[in-house]
């Protein structure tokens, strides 16, 4: 199975599996052909952590090229211990 890897401004490794991908793209059609801009909103993106989970973070990046009203791209990632760090889900949104 396909898998993309990217670092988030602080370094860290993240990646986002194929099948979570076209998990995304089912449940936000919106984001059909924007791989590359939610992989630089997790590279680029402002980083939040939960706080009330502190293993999830939220990445947000504005993209103008998003269909409709949408401006912007957000990406949760859960961070484990062991590094193993991936993408869990995406949607656009708008500010």
């Amino acid at each position: 199975m396909r898998k993309w890897t990217v670092r988030d401004r602080r370094g860290r490794e993240i990646y986002i599996t194929e099948e979570r991908w076209k998990h995304i793209v089912e449940r936000h059609e919106e984001l059909s052909g924007h791989l590359d801009d939610v992989l630089d909103t997790v590279r680029k993106g402002h980083r939040k952590q939960d706080a009330i989970l502190p293993y999830k973070y939220t990445y947000t990046r504005r993209c103008e090229d998003l269909p409709g009203d949408f401006d912007r791209i957000v990406v949760k990632a859960i961070f484990r211990p062991e590094g193993n760090n991936f993408v869990s889900t995406a949607w656009p949104d708008y500010w």
